[in-house]
């Protein structure tokens, strides 16, 4: 019985030679042995177990190596994509609408009626208004002058209710970008989108701080006015008095005639 010759050497070290050529660029050192270790005399192939041992452990470390590079150079990658993702800009903005209802708590403040919120109207007004200023002038002048005094008041406190009107106004504004900030902060992909969601939070407590300075602000305006009005009129009543119990020089007797001569 004639035996067949095994071809699976044969095949398999035709497969490391293939494998060695795809590889030549990393494997050139070490293929690079001596040529009696495949090829015998003759142009005969020979087979040596212990040359084929070291070629395939070389090559697998080789191998090795390239999947550690290749590991390497995805770790760099996604390196580089979440330092792309920490330096993405946040989508949503909300400064224009925090600064809208802070230019409009600002509008209202503005037109504050009579005696607005300004330092050298105020002097002048309580040097001649309020008061022991309240009580100069004649009869009238005081008159017209308490009218102007209420009459500032009255206007104190329309001033406060609108200003308050307005800062209650701008919570349901405030309550939706908070929203949509908190919602933009928790998908944020990055550090800078989370910090800019942060630092808008921020900016919308500072409008809202703004706009209850400005309803306190308005309020105590009110009251001081209506306090100012109140001590005036009483400085007005006090000279009303003093003048209605000034009798001038009183009686002075003279000489009488009762009989015509």
């Amino acid at each position: 019985m004639t035996r067949t010759p095994d071809r699976r050497p044969r095949k398999l070290v035709a497969g490391l030679l293939a494998s060695a050529l795809a590889l030549a660029p990393v494997l050139t050192p070490i293929l690079a042995t001596p040529a009696q270790a495949f090829f015998g005399f003759g142009g005969r192939i020979v087979y040596d177990p212990r040359n084929h041992a070291e070629n395939i452990l070389s090559a697998a470390r080789a191998m090795e190596q390239i999947n550690n590079q290749i590991l390497q150079l995805q770790n760099e990658a996604q390196m580089l994509l979440n330092d792309a993702l920490n330096l993405a800009s946040l989508p949503h903005s909300s400064l224009a609408r925090l600064q809208e209802a802070v230019a409009e708590t600002q509008r209202l403040l503005s037109e504050a009626g009579s005696l607005a919120f300004d330092v050298a109207a105020i002097e002048q007004a309580f040097t001649q208004d309020y008061g022991a200023a309240a009580g100069r002038g004649d009869f009238d002048a005081m008159i017209a002058g308490a009218r102007q005094r209420w009459e500032t008041s009255v206007a104190g406190f329309e001033d406060a209710l609108r200003v308050q009107a307005g800062v209650v106004g701008n919570i349901e504004a405030a309550r939706s970008q908070m929203e949509a900030l908190v919602r933009e902060s928790q998908g944020a992909v990055g550090a800078l989108q989370a910090a800019q969601a942060g630092n808008q939070l921020l900016a919308l407590q500072s409008a809202q701080l703004a706009d209850l300075t400005a309803a306190i602000a308005a309020q105590n305006r009110a009251v001081a006015l209506e306090a100012a009005r109140a001590t005036s009129a009483e400085a007005q009543a006090r000279e009303n008095l003093a003048r209605f119990l000034d009798y001038g020089t009183g009686y002075t007797p003279g000489t009488a005639r009762m009989f015509r001569n």
